[in-house]
């Protein structure tokens, strides 16, 4: 079934062609609604449109004070020039940054200035309050690796300092460490609210950063004159737009499947986007190639390919087209996708929705991933296997996906990705570190899910079915499994007990999620009820027998252990955290995320400071509270949702979702 249509889209797709879309689009400095990006989009439209492919450009307006859902709105930036030079002490002047050299060279969305020399003044990370004690920064410049949001409004808002020269360089083990890339910049931005005092700044890299702290702290600890810089950039805001290239391949019904590649980033960004943009392009070229040769049938429904910015685009489209909703059958995201995996260290990974969204669409994107993983034979030629690393990955979120497969939005969309990637946020993210080769795998796996399930009836429903149940089977022993290799360990009854509650837990979660996968099948075939009873009760009964099997072992233990049988668990009141959160039934207020960071800033700074040293104590990341967000529905109460964020994400912090849902409240964003 997938084979032949695989087999079908290798001969059409062209690896090297997507390549070559990539070279074009990373010719454009494209910041979201900058001119850069329109004119990235123009060049993407022009292509669709050699390709026969219909296509146009949907332009949204994009200004401070709009909302799409949750999502702020913001102005338009462009750059034209930026220099940064040493001038003081004489015999260390040189030029550090020139964004026409360099566009990482400037912190993105920088103010602009007229030329100002001022005085370097070396902080550490500076995000903490303490660092600051002490310091006269008013009129000068900070050299920082802190995270330059936090630092502006610190060494900037309170402190009068003029702007920011940052030297950061994050570090993803075990593929980078920070002087891995001593010449490289880090692509960095303001993410301006409308209300903040606007600043400038420079991106230098860490060897640069390492020579001026060197060189400030030298001359300080010997009484010597300052260090001096003479700082120079040509920008400006407006209000504008954000433009959404918008083509589809035409099927015989409303319904649609969704294709979407993020454009935005700094010039070059080669794998990240432009490699998900070029495969995206490709990938479209060849389906309307085939479907216009006969060699594939024109599909049911239509697919449809987006490109557009990182996330504020996917809001500000949905937003904007409510009504298309209900016709987005399923979707998929590629970001990052074209990486050579031997300079970048890179796996390709289908990470799938999250749980809450549970569906087909994972399971389906991994089975095609494997079907292109045989790339070699074993010496005797009776075994396939890959040439390249690959995986499957638990949502993780970070990129479009995240709007998409909230429920509240529900089209179940997997992200195919490479990670890590040794040049991530990097200006070394260059062409020469795309992989034609990787490029066609990546897009042919595109082109094949797409397809399919834009053709898929109940035929091919009830082999997704099937493939799902083979999987679940071969999830659920090991799963299972593991609860037993615990269990074994256990010294004392009462662990032994914990382990029945525990699976008892997980094995009612499990079965829910995998009820809910299955009956997501009725969107490709609506008379569905028959067969899909079916296979929901047999992906049942697989469960009761390998929860039996982990009974059995855990009474063997208790046996060993000298128990007649089993202790039940003691039942443990909750605590105050928990009764809170049972009492509390939160509502969403509009379809999709929060990003909460973006409406901070209408609380005063000493509430800004408790929230922050709260997010420090409990150290859950966004991962909690967006998995939270998507298991809020208006019907469960909070300590149902700590819960279910627990069986998906292993963690529980019931206290931490408590703030959380009441700092929603406090911003007017949810209600309960």
């Amino acid at each position: 079934m997938l084979a032949d249509l695989i087999t079908t889209l290798s001969r059409e797709f062209s690896g090297v062609a997507a390549k070559d879309y990539v070279a074009h689009i990373i010719r454009h400095h494209r910041i979201r609604n900058s001119p850069g990006f329109r004119d990235a989009a123009q060049y993407v439209l022009d292509a669709l449109a050699q390709a026969g492919v219909a296509a146009e450009i949907i332009s949204v307006p994009m200004r401070d004070g709009l909302r799409y859902w949750g999502q702020t709105g913001f102005q338009g930036w462009e750059a034209s020039a930026g220099t940064l030079d040493i001038v003081q002490p004489v015999e260390a002047q040189t030029r550090l940054c020139d964004y026409r050299e360099s566009k990482f060279a400037l912190i993105q969305r920088s103010g602009p200035t007229a030329p100002v020399e001022a005085e370097v003044v070396v902080l550490g990370d500076g995000t903490e309050l303490s660092e600051y004690a002490g310091l006269d920064l008013a009129g000068k410049l900070v050299l920082t690796r802190g995270e330059v949001g936090r630092v502006r409004e610190l060494a900037v808002e309170r402190y009068g300092a003029l702007g920011l020269l940052f030297d950061g360089m994050k570090d993803w083990l075990p593929v980078r460490q920070p002087l891995d890339l001593p010449d490289a910049r880090q692509y960095t931005q303001f993410s301006w609210r409308g209300s903040e005092k606007r600043c400038f700044g420079f991106v230098l890299s860490p060897r640069q950063g390492a020579a001026l702290r060197q060189l400030v702290q030298t001359r300080a600890r010997e009484g010597q004159a300052s260090v001096k810089v003479r700082a120079a950039v040509q920008s400006r805001f407006h209000d504008g737009a954000t433009e959404i290239v918008s083509a589809r391949i035409p099927g015989e019904t409303d319904e649609e499947i969704i294709v979407v590649a993020h454009l935005c980033h700094p010039e070059p960004s080669a794998n990240d986007n432009a490699s998900g943009c070029g495969a995206a392009l490709e990938a479209a070229r060849a389906l309307q190639a085939l479907i216009d040769a006969g060699k594939l049938a024109r599909p049911r429904r239509t697919i449809h390919f987006l490109w557009l910015s990182e996330i504020s685009g996917t809001y500000a489209y949905l937003a904007t087209h409510p009504e298309r909703l209900p016709r987005m059958i399923a979707g998929l995201n590629l970001d990052m996708v074209g990486e050579d995996q031997d300079q970048c260290g890179s796996v390709w990974l289908v990470e799938y929705p999250p749980e809450a969204m549970s569906s087909f669409a994972g399971d389906l994107m991994a089975r095609v991933q494997e079907e292109l993983a045989g790339d070699l034979k074993n010496l005797a030629g009776n075994e396939s296997y890959a040439f390249f690393r690959y995986g499957v990955s638990r949502f993780s979120g970070g990129s479009d996906h995240i709007v998409l497969s909230d429920p509240s939005v529900g089209i179940p969309t997997p992200m195919l990705i490479q990670w890590p990637d040794r040049f991530y946020h990097t200006s070394e993210d260059t062409l020469d570190k795309v992989s034609p080769a990787m490029l066609a795998k990546v897009g042919i796996g595109t082109s094949a899910y797409a397809y399919f399930l834009a053709q898929a009836g109940a035929p091919q429903a009830q082999w997704l079915a099937q493939e799902m149940l083979t999987r679940y089977r071969g999830v659920a022993a090991r799963r299972v499994q593991d609860v037993i290799t615990a269990a074994m360990s256990a010294a004392q009854g009462e662990e032994l007990a914990q382990s029945v509650a525990e699976l008892a837990q997980k094995a009612a979660y499990w079965a829910d999620r995998e009820r809910e996968a299955l009956a997501t099948l009725r969107r490709l075939d609506p008379a569905a009820d028959g067969w899909l009873g079916k296979a929901q009760t047999f992906a049942a009964q697989a469960l009761q027998a390998e929860v039996k099997r982990a009974e059995e072992a855990i009474a063997e233990r208790a046996r060993a252990l000298g128990l007649d049988k089993v202790p039940a668990a003691p039942a443990s009141p909750p605590d105050a955290w928990e009764a809170q959160a049972a009492a509390i039934v939160p509502t969403r207020k509009f379809p999709g995320p929060i990003p909460v960071a973006e409406y901070l800033h209408r609380l005063p700074f000493e509430r800004r400071e408790e929230i922050r040293a709260w997010q420090e104590r409990h150290k859950v990341g966004r991962e909690m509270s967006l998995l939270a967000l998507y298991w809020a529905d208006g019907q469960r109460n909070l300590l149902e949702i700590a819960h279910l964020v627990a069986m998906e994400s292993g963690r529980r912090d019931t206290e931490f979702l408590v703030g959380y849902f009441g700092l929603l409240r406090e911003l007017d964003l949810i209600s309960f």
